[in-house]
């Protein structure tokens, strides 16, 4: 019998571009068919590379295009979109480091309204319009085809009215593009998606990615996990203090990005602590399809001066040190290609350390 596993990817920007070639490695190496993959989840960027990781599986594809050539789509192809590229990463990297006031402005505001207008005259609609970019990938008339059905997608929102954190689930609904796209709407970039009679930010407000869930019927239905894989995007650690403001400004939207990643880990090893020590009846578990506890697969050797045990996938040192803030909203090509080789080659390291290649 397969192992089932769970693929969880941390949000984080154009960064996720390292998750579409880590999910580039996996199809590669045929992960697809030497285990059964039960459930993915994501938010933001992360989300978007779980869905179209979701989607070729219900195809029945043995790669994953479609989510490569989203990224390359996504990237700065044109002369003036590489100019707009480049005068966002400055503006915001000098922002960052306060050598020039940041100018506070509501999405909805007219002021908006009119420099999106101008800035994306001329742009491909698809740089400009997330929507318009998933919608040319992927066909969202087939996805009533995959509701209730496994692998599972698990999107992460926060419903902004309510405050209530949001998993959006093809077990439960039909996936289409608003989902996507409210898990990945910063608010003080994107008008607030609105869903129904609900407006959606950024999951990183509610999971970055969701994990918990993972394990409950009420989201995934019967398709549980033996072991849950994590893409991640922030570091943990960090070699020095921060004193720059900018340094400042990075290693807290690092930190801010890990807790709730932090928080469902904990969640799932005190679940595993309580099932080990015996503490769940076995009449219980069998009523629920629970009948063995989540493996967390080791990335590290066991240490016991590492913080947090955590299962990851994470880019190189040299790599990661590199990235910054900006950098999550940098699409240059360059930048996005280089992601997605690490990915990929950081992907075909996992699966070595487990032994699956």
């Amino acid at each position: 019998m397969k192992t089932k596993i769970a693929i969880a990817c941390q949000g984080g920007g154009s960064q996720t571009a390292f998750t579409a070639g880590v999910l580039k490695a996996f199809f590669e190496h045929k992960v697809q068919q030497k285990y059964e993959i039960v459930s993915l989840s994501g938010t933001s960027g992360g989300g978007v590379c779980a869905f179209f990781a979701w989607l070729a599986l219900h195809l029945g594809h043995d790669h994953c295009e479609d989510l490569i050539e989203f990224w390359e789509d996504n990237s700065a192809k044109t002369t003036k979109e590489q100019f707009i590229n480049r005068l966002i990463i400055t503006w915001i990297n000098a922002v960052n480091k306060g050598l020039i006031p940041a100018i506070n402005r509501s999405p909805t505001s007219e002021f908006s309204k009119t420099m999106a207008k101008i800035t994306t005259t001329g742009l491909r609609p698809e740089f400009s319009d997330l929507k318009e970019l998933l919608t040319m990938h992927a066909d969202f008339n087939k996805m009533e085809e995959f509701k209730g059905k496994a692998p599972v997608l698990v999107l992460g929102a926060c419903n902004i009215l309510s405050g209530r954190l949001t998993k959006f689930s093809s077990y439960n609904e039909v996936i289409q593009p608003e989902h996507l796209m409210a898990s990945a709407c910063i608010p003080n970039l994107f008008p607030a998606v609105e869903i129904g009679q609900d407006a959606y930010w950024d999951g990183l407000f509610s999971d970055n990615p969701p994990i918990d869930v993972l394990i409950k019927a009420p989201i995934i239905g019967p398709f549980l996990p033996d072991e849950i894989w994590v893409i991640k995007i922030n570091p943990t650690t960090t070699d020095h203090i921060p004193t720059e403001i900018s340094e400042i400004n990075d290693r807290r939207n690092q930190l801010e990005g890990n807790i709730s990643l932090f928080q469902n880990l904990s969640q799932v090893e005190f679940l595993n602590l309580l099932y080990s020590a015996g503490a769940y009846k076995e009449t219980h578990l069998a009523a629920r399809g629970v009948t063995h506890e989540i493996k967390i697969p080791k990335c590290f050797p066991d240490d016991p001066d590492q913080p947090y045990h955590i299962p990851m996938i994470e880019m190189s040192p040299e790599l990661q040190k590199s990235m910054n803030f900006a950098s999550k909203l940098d699409r240059d090509p360059v930048h996005i290609k280089l992601l997605i080789d690490d990915g990929y080659k950081q992907g075909t390291k996992f699966l070595k350390d487990i032994g699956m290649i």
